[in-house]
C-alpha cells in the first residue's frame, strides 16, 4: 500500500488509515471477535497506520487494538492516540455514540500532568512501550490550556524521544489552521471538513498545512455515513441527515453512477486529492468492512467525474 510521512517529522503513515473509534462501539456493539478481525484484516490489506483515543469507548478501542498490534513488530506501524481526556472511575459515561463501553467518567484535562496521565494510561490500555503520534483532542473550548499547557508537554516529549509526531484533531478546520499558525505540531486530523459535503478544510486549513509543511489526516469523509449509503435515514455529523443534505448527496452519487463510481469511492478520492493529505483515515469495525474499503481506496476516479461535478455545482 502507498505511504507517505507526516510533514517534517518524517513518520511513516499508509494513505489510508485504520480508524479505531468504531472499535469502541461507535453507533452499535461490536464484539472481541469483530474488533480482532477488523485489525487483523488491515494489517493483512497492507494498512500500517493505527489511530484511537481513551474517548473511543471509553478506552475500549484502545484495549482492543493493542490486543493485536502487540503481536506485530513494532518497527513495522505507526499508532497514534490522543490526549486531552482523562478517563475516571465508574459513574456516567457521557458518551451516548458508544454502545457497549465501559461506564467511565470523561474529565477534559488539556494541563501538562494532564497530558501526562493520558498518555501514561493510554501506553497502559494499548499494552505497548510507546505511541508515535499523540494529537490534542477536541480543544473546541480550551484553546489557552492546550497552546499554554498540552502543546508544550508534547513537545518537550517529542525532544525527548518519547514520542515523534504530535498534532491536534477536531471536527473543524478553523481552530486546527490557528494550531498551524500558533504551534510547532505537526500533524492536524481533521474530521469531517474534508469532505464532498463540506469543504472548509479545502479552503482555509490545508493552504496553511502546505505552507508550513504540515501534514494532514482527513478523517470523517463520509460524514458519518451519508457519504457511502444515502439512503432515508442514513446519518450525517453524528445525526439523521437533512434533507437538503440526503438530496445533495443522491445528486453527487447520480453524476458517479455515470462513470460507475461508487459514491464511497469518490468521496475517498476526493479528501485525498490535496498535497497536504498524507492520509485518509477510515473508521472500521470488521474484516469485511475492510475489504470494502479498501476496495473501494483502490477505484479509479476519471477527472472528468470531478468536471461534471463542478459543472453542477456539486463540489464544495
Amino acid at each position: 500500500m502507498e505511504t507517505a510521512v507526516l510533514g517534517r517529522s518524517g513518520v511513516p503513515v499508509t494513505r489510508i488509515g485504520f480508524g479505531a473509534a468504531p472499535l469502541g462501539g461507535l453507533f452499535r456493539p461490536v464484539t472481541e471477535a469483530e474488533a480482532e478481525g477488523a485489525v487483523t484484516a488491515a494489517w493483512e490489506a497492507g494498512i500500517r497506520y493505527f489511530d484511537t483515543a481513551p474517548h473511543y469507548g471509553a478506552g475500549l478501542s484502545e484495549q482492543r487494538l493493542g490486543a493485536v498490534l502487540r503481536g506485530c513488530p513494532r518497527d513495522a506501524f505507526t499508532v497514534s492516540t490522543k490526549v486531552g481526556r482523562l478517563l475516571g472511575a465508574e459513574g456516567d459515561g457521557g458518551a451516548p455514540e458508544f454502545t457497549g463501553a465501559p461506564d467511565r467518567v470523561r474529565i477534559r484535562d488539556y494541563s501538562r500532568d494532564g497530558v501526562l496521565r493520558s498518555l501514561e494510561s493510554s501506553l497502559g490500555r494499548l499494552g505497548l512501550d510507546r505511541v508515535d503520534v499523540v494529537y490534542v483532542h477536541d480543544p473546541d473550548e480550551h484553546w489557552e490550556q492546550a497552546a499554554d499547557e498540552a502543546f508544550p508537554a508534547l513537545a518537550q516529549l517529542r525532544a525527548e524521544g518519547v514520542v515523534r509526531a504530535i498534532g491536534a484533531a477536531m471536527n473543524q478546520s478553523a481552530m486546527l489552521a490557528r494550531f498551524v499558525a500558533e504551534t510547532d505540531l505537526d500533524v492536524v486530523l481533521c474530521a469531517g471538513r474534508c469532505s464532498l459535503l463540506d469543504g472548509s478544510a479545502q479552503r482555509e486549513l490545508f493552504p496553511l498545512c502546505r505552507r508550513k509543511r504540515v501534514a494532514a489526516v482527513a478523517a470523517g469523509v463520509f460524514n458519518s455515513g451519508v457519504l457511502a449509503d444515502p439512503r432515508p435515514g442514513a446519518p450525517y455529523e453524528y445525526a439523521a441527515a437533512p434533507r437538503a443534505v440526503l438530496a445533495r448527496a443522491r445528486r453527487i452519487a447520480t453524476v458517479c453512477g455515470r462513470y460507475a463510481v461508487p459514491l464511497a469511492a469518490a468521496a475517498l478520492a476526493w479528501a485525498g486529492r490535496d498535497a497536504a493529505v498524507a492520509c485518509v483515515l477510515v473508521g472500521m469495525r470488521s474484516a469485511t468492512e475492510v475489504a470494502e474499503d479498501v476496495r473501494l481506496a483502490g477505484v479509479a476516479v476519471p477527472p472528468e467525474l470531478w468536471r461534471d461535478l463542478e459543472a453542477a455545482g456539486l463540489l464544495p
